[in-house]
């Protein structure tokens, strides 16, 4: 596996983990989709400039 494809399976992963639906995570409100915004964008960013394959 790239570490591409194991970015993508983490940032699924932590996706899973953030949403609302969860009983652990209901009251979290919007900071953990924030950071995944974040976290997003950088991967994105860094798979544009080609250091991620």
């Amino acid at each position: 596996m790239t570490i591409g494809t194991i970015l993508i399976i983490v940032l699924v992963l932590i996706l899973l983990g953030v949403l609302p639906t969860w009983g652990h995570s209901k009251n979290w409100g919007y900071g953990p989709s924030g950071i995944l915004g974040v976290l997003l964008v950088i991967v994105i960013v860094l798979f544009l400039m080609g250091m991620i394959g």
